[in-house]
């Protein structure tokens, strides 16, 4: 599966200790982050991780391919402080057009790895 990732500034560490958790799961499946996102998580880690550009720019790439069904799963730390933008917007529009089940904080983050692990999400696979 293609699981992306992305995460404001102040999560970023909470991503890599969230990613460091779940390595064990992660590394049987293609990564993809924003680029500070995934730079962290590779560093934390160790997974290989397919980087797109920084910030703004990044969530625009993401949303690309989300709405073009290249992403299975989208994993978003965001603060919930700071009011979505455009591009959040878009991205998450993209992720409920695309039928694409995604996590804006730990624990639904969790509970959609715990149903990757389990398989629960392989009707995303059936799709193509």
């Amino acid at each position: 599966m293609n699981i992306a990732f992305m995460a404001h500034d102040n999560k970023k560490e909470l991503m890599a200790s969230f990613c460091i958790a779940y390595k064990s799961i992660f590394q049987d499946h293609h990564l993809i982050a924003t680029r500070s996102t995934g730079t962290l998580i590779n560093k934390a880690t160790g997974l290989n991780v397919n980087l797109l550009a920084y910030g703004s720019l990044g969530s625009q790439q993401l949303s690309a391919r989300i709405a073009c069904d290249e992403i299975d799963l989208l994993i978003y730390f965001r603060d919930a402080n700071i009011e979505n933008d455009a591009n959040t917007f878009l991205l998450f529009k993209h992720c409920d057009l695309n039928n694409i089940p995604f996590a804006t904080n730990i624990a639904t983050a969790e509970v959609l790895i715990k149903g990757l692990e389990r398989e629960d999400l392989a009707w995303r696979e059936l799709l193509r």
